[in-house]
């Protein structure tokens, strides 16, 4: 019923034919959609004109920009968000809510434009991990029902700090640091992990194939309309064009290995905790932040919590995130949301 841009003046006023499911499922369950928000360019990097809600100074992250700032302005209870990079954990960190990136491929993207199907990913926004658990039940067809409130123990959790060591801001730093001792003294048990040499490099392994995917999905686009297209997206787009078939081959099989393995690697651990994003939103609009912390999760296919409460020295909000095995969606929302409602 509105128009569909993809952040794009290339699309400029255009309108699907149909509903996507995930729109669909929640118009049958009786949802009122109020309206889209503004999202990045196909949901890469060039911003588009949404304002963080704490300080319109700075952004609120991308790509699901507009999702993210309207549900921590209270303007409304629930938004999609879409996951490829760290386009869901991070807008939902630097906008203060609750954000859910659920294990890949549990719900139908039809009708959402792909970018690499490996790593597409429907998220969901809303200011408590209750209201998350309903709507992601809803889309995926599943009874609604509130996020359990804990696992019915204390949880296990590993102090995942690898890629904070390296990528992390004080403010970052600071609030996962925090979370680790409120874990702590709610009975958690929380001990450094961490996880095999050949997970080390999957930030690089990343970008790598989702180059390469979008060489498919926006060809036609990138043909086309490509002195219309960011100079950042045809670099990405260049560059997996300029990719050797070696190269990409190597990363998939390096990329589906370790998602076999990954499960294993949690051990005894029911969650792992690590920062949302390095910090506080950056000040001004011109990009959207660094998605360093989601990338190796994206491509692992892992679901992810970002739970809000912390604020750093320039009064804006910084989240922490959980991260789960695959399939194992309701142990992180049972975590997520025994944590946040006792955080405080």
């Amino acid at each position: 019923d509105l128009p569909t841009e993809y952040g794009s003046e290339i699309f400029k006023g255009h309108r699907p034919a149909k509903d996507a499911a995930c729109i669909r499922r929640m118009k049958n369950a009786g949802a009122v959609l109020m309206g889209k928000t503004v999202s990045t360019e196909f949901a890469t990097f060039r911003p588009g004109k949404t304002r963080n809600p704490h300080n319109p100074a700075h952004t609120p992250g991308g790509s699901s920009s507009g999702s993210a700032a309207a549900v921590g302005d209270s303007m409304i209870p629930l938004a999609f968000g879409n996951q490829t990079a760290g386009s869901h954990i991070r807008p939902g960190s630097f906008c203060g809510i609750c954000a859910f990136k659920p294990t890949w491929g549990t719900v139908d993207l039809t009708g959402i434009m792909p970018l690499e199907h490996s790593f597409d990913t429907l998220g969901y926004f809303a200011r408590s991990f209750d209201d998350i658990a309903n709507y992601y039940a809803i889309v995926r067809g599943a009874p609604p029902a509130d996020a359990p409130d804990g696992i019915g123990r204390p949880p296990r959790i590993g102090f995942y700090r690898a890629l904070e060591r390296k990528h992390a801001e004080p403010a970052g730093t600071a609030a996962v640091e925090a979370a680790a001792k409120t874990l702590q003294s709610l009975g958690a048990i929380v001990e450094e992990v961490e996880l095999a040499s050949h997970f080390a490099d999957l930030i690089d392994v990343h970008p790598i194939i989702l180059n390469v995917g979008l060489t498919r999905s926006l060809k036609a686009i990138y043909e086309k309309d490509a002195h219309r297209i960011s100079e950042r997206l045809r670099g990405m787009i260049e560059a997996g064009l300029s990719t050797p078939a070696a190269t990409y081959r190597q990363a998939l099989d390096h990329a589906d290995a370790c998602r076999r393995d990954i499960n294993a690697a949690f051990g005894a651990y029911d969650v792992l905790l690590c920062p949302s994003a390095p910090g506080e939103a950056p000040q001004g609009l011109e990009a959207t932040g660094n998605p360093v912390f989601q990338l190796a999760w994206t491509l692992l296919h892992a679901p992810c919590a970002s739970v809000p409460g912390a604020v750093g020295p320039k009064g804006l909000p910084v989240g922490i995130q959980f991260v789960g095995r695959q399939y194992d969606d309701n142990t992180v929302l049972a975590i997520a949301n025994w944590f946040q409602q006792r955080r405080t």
